[in-house]
């Protein structure tokens, strides 16, 4: 994830309007049930497994080289991965290549429900930033769209859904037409594909429940949000959006982990710190489901993020509520 220190002025805006309608976003603080207590989602039998999770990370992070863009062959080697996976369950699999002078790049793409027009996007970026393992940033979202293949398997589906692996979001390349996201988005406008939206997933690992765990730009949200690390956040442009409250509605009334929502106008600079900005730019719908980076996880950007730091089994209840809210749209 793109370093986000921008954000505080972009949070800070938001204080007025968090503060006047705490009512609100206390409704969007879900709490975490099991899923015995839910038969609805227990019908669908959706179960993310943390012992498939751990073996995911493993493969990801604990690598020779760090998957950064100078590393060409271990990025090939992670987007081959992807590919066997996703090849084991989805309908179609394939790479989109693209070319940064000289040196190939590729995203990852797989699809559910071929027979459908509409396409939902759901993606994540596999490089990281520099020379670490990028266990949260973003093997998490990752991995999240490698669990996301193998629920969606045989699942009935209204929409399309299109998992795409991208490279090339951390810098140097981030907000330029190099992006793997700048990519596909560029792709799906030429070719007029009927997306009805996209959901990022931008480092949903890191959870802690003790007090002053969750840092803010301005101490007076946490008022509004809490002081602990333990939920996690949907954050989405200011603007009335169909798609965007569809998903955030089926995401929380999966009721498997507390959620809060972030809505912010576009000129708030730090909300569009991830591959969704793409989407935006294209004028598709997009939202990004992340743990808010550096603001709780001090390992961002550096050596100590790795996978023994992360929570899986949280990792797990995002996964299956993004399953959830998907199989409901």
């Amino acid at each position: 994830m793109r370093d986000m220190r921008i954000l505080a002025f972009g949070l800070t805006f938001l204080l007025c309007a968090c503060a006047s309608a705490p009512s609100e976003n206390k409704q969007n603080d879900t709490p975490e049930i099991s899923s015995s207590e839910n038969d609805d989602f227990l019908s669908l039998e959706i179960s993310s497994d943390t012992l498939i999770i751990k073996e995911h990370l493993t493969l990801l992070t604990k690598t020779d080289l760090p998957r950064n863009h100078e590393n060409i062959r271990q990025l090939d080697s992670t987007a081959a991965y992807i590919y066997r996976h996703f090849s084991e369950f989805a309908d179609t699999t394939y790479y989109q290549i693209f070319h940064v002078g000289e040196k190939v790049y590729r995203n990852v793409i797989c699809s559910f429900g071929t027979d459908h027009n509409q396409q939902v996007i759901v993606g994540a970026h596999y490089d990281v930033c520099g020379n670490q393992e990028g266990a949260d940033d973003n093997a998490s979202g990752i991995v999240g769209l490698l669990e996301l293949a193998r629920l969606l398997d045989n699942q009935p589906l209204s929409k399309q859904v299109d998992l795409v692996a991208y490279t090339l979001e951390e810098p140097p390349y981030f907000r330029t037409d190099a992006m793997g996201s700048y990519v596909h988005a560029e792709s799906l406008k030429n070719s007029n594909a009927d997306v009805a939206g996209m959901v990022c997933l931008e480092m949903i690992g890191y959870y802690s429940d003790a007090s002053n765990s969750q840092e803010y730009p301005d101490p007076r949200m946490a008022d509004v949000y809490g002081t602990s690390g333990d939920f996690i956040s949907i954050i989405n442009r200011d603007k009335p959006d169909n798609f965007n409250d569809q998903f955030y509605t089926n995401f929380v009334d999966a009721k498997r982990i507390k959620t809060e929502r972030i809505s912010a106008p576009e000129s708030v600079a730090g909300v569009d710190f991830s591959d969704h900005l793409n989407y935006w730019k294209f004028g598709y719908s997009a939202l990004m489901i992340t743990d808010t980076a550096f603001y709780r996880n001090h390992n961002y950007h550096n050596n100590s993020d790795t996978m023994e730091t992360l929570d899986l089994k949280r990792m797990s209840r995002v996964i299956e509520s993004v399953c959830y809210a998907l199989l409901q749209m």
